[in-house]
């Protein structure tokens, strides 16, 4: 079964970003697209202004001459444009000339330019060294006169002019049928293609700037969160009360992180009525425990008799076991300097007389000098133990039990009993796993052993060693280790 891929919530928001910027552009266009259809503005400047102020004032005298009836608009003008100069050119070949008239302007329009409505007349090469050329509007408008044409500007000279200019000029053209209406199937696929080459730079910008913040703002947005996130991944048994910070954590993220801290007190309050309960279960079980091991010395000396003590026996170590796992709860960090050599002597002493009655000799090899490791010493004492007593009830009740230190920080336990195949050398660390379903041990000797030697910092496995039989082996860190030579 493959796993769905997570998706980037930083690569989301940038592609919805993306398109939600295009789908905006491209609405906001067709919006004053529609908006400028429907109220059609008119956008006059001085020139265009001049043309329709003069256009109210054309008229003809009663023989026929053009004239200008100084209506109030154009006097209006004139005050505001003092020096607004305009020719007027009729059908029949009359003008007329008002206002001081730039020499350029003041000739023969010539056929072409009688004929047109509308146009702008400009100069880009310079006269006298310099280009003082005012521009002019030649527009063909209707009047009381008739219609006719005006060439006016408001102003002689470019020196005239306001410090600067503007001029914004756009010209739409377009088929049309012979009833004057747009020939839409000729004209759509150009005003799209168009449309296409105005807004794609715009939309590849917003995109290609899109692209380049979106993650720097999102990995900023959500660095506390990565900081959470990696307080999270660190939380362990030792440190399963920790209560995760929502300091800089994103406000829509804060429930998920106060449900998160919330869950882990409710395991830890599970955990320790659980722990609670086995410590209470196994101080309980001791003193009944302890009636019939003294009851049981006082029978007869008969094999089951002697089955019934092993058996109360069993019960006790399970016992101790129980009570010996609460150890591990104690914190870690309250360790000392001991003398690796010093504590697996003594505990090898102990289990001696053990060890002889259950038919082992018990060796002790040890380096020369101190090895000292900073380390909860109950704690090692109860793994070594642990991995004693399992070698003393699977070692085969023959051979040699061997001790050992060596300057690496490492403690070995070996037998020479019938070993652990390779296949079951990781089962045997599991709680309650038992190589031979029949045996004595309650299957949490070496487990206790693992989490002890995990708690350091450390490791224990199954040795492969010159001999026959059990090697297990727990390695210390070698940076908690001090070696001295006496």
């Amino acid at each position: 079964m493959t796993l769905a891929r997570a998706r980037s919530l930083q690569w989301i928001l940038v592609r919805r970003l993306v398109l939600l910027q295009a789908a905006m552009l491209v609405f906001f266009i067709i919006l004053s697209i529609v908006v400028l259809s429907v109220i059609q503005p008119t956008l006059t400047v001085d020139n265009e202004a001049a043309a329709a102020a003069i256009a109210g004032a054309i008229d003809r005298d009663k023989d026929g001459r053009l004239i200008i009836d100084d209506s109030s608009e154009l006097a209006r003008f004139r005050a505001e444009h003092p020096k607004v100069w305009y020719i007027i050119h009729d059908m029949t070949g009359q003008s007329l000339r008002v206002g001081v008239v730039p020499p350029d302007y003041d000739r023969d329009l010539g056929n072409l330019l009688t004929a047109v409505d509308h146009a702008s007349i400009g100069f880009a090469g310079k006269r006298d060294g310099q280009e003082m050329r005012p521009e002019a509007l030649v527009q063909r408008v209707d009047t009381k006169a008739g219609p006719v044409q005006v060439v006016t500007s408001t102003f002689y000279s470019r020196a005239d002019a306001e410090s600067f200019g503007i001029s914004i000029s756009a010209t739409v053209d377009m088929a049309r049928t012979p009833d004057g209406s747009a020939d839409w199937p000729r004209v759509l696929p150009g005003l799209l293609f168009s449309v296409a080459i105005v807004l794609l730079p715009i939309i590849l910008a917003m995109g290609m700037a899109t692209l380049v913040t979106t993650p720097f703002v999102v990995r900023r947005a959500l660095s506390g969160l990565i900081g959470t996130a990696d307080q999270a991944a660190r939380i362990d048994f030792g440190t399963r009360a920790m209560q995760l910070p929502v300091k800089n954590v994103p406000r829509e993220v804060v429930p998920l992180v106060n449900a998160f801290n919330q869950a882990l007190a409710r395991l830890t309050q599970g955990f320790d009525r659980h722990n609670r309960f086995l410590t209470d279960a196994a101080h309980e079980l001791r003193t009944p425990i302890a009636i019939l091991r003294t009851r049981a010395e006082l029978l007869k000396e008969e094999p089951e008799s002697l089955r019934l003590r092993q058996d109360i026996d069993r019960l006790s170590h399970l016992a101790q076991q129980l009570l010996d796992r609460q150890l591990l709860d104690r914190p870690a960090d309250q360790r000392e300097f001991v003398d690796l050599v010093e504590l697996a002597g003594r505990v090898g002493a102990d289990f001696a007389p053990l060890a002889i009655e259950a038919g082992y000799d018990l060796a002790f090899a040890p380096p020369n000098g101190k090895v000292e490791v900073e380390v909860n010493a109950l704690q090692i004492e109860q793994a070594l133990a642990n991995i004693i007593r399992n070698a003393i009830e699977h070692g085969g009740r023959r051979g040699t039990i061997t001790v050992a230190v060596d300057r690496a920080g490492g403690l070995e336990v070996r037998d020479e009993g019938p070993g652990i195949p390779p296949e079951e050398r990781d089962n045997v660390f599991e709680p309650f796993y038992r190589l031979h379903p029949h045996s004595r041990g309650a299957g949490l000797g070496l487990n206790l052993a693992r989490q002890i030697a995990h708690l350091h910092g450390g490791s224990i496995a199954i040795a492969s060693g010159p001999s026959a039989g059990a090697h297990v082996r727990i390695q210390l860190p070698i940076y908690n280790l001090r070696a001295q030579s006496s």
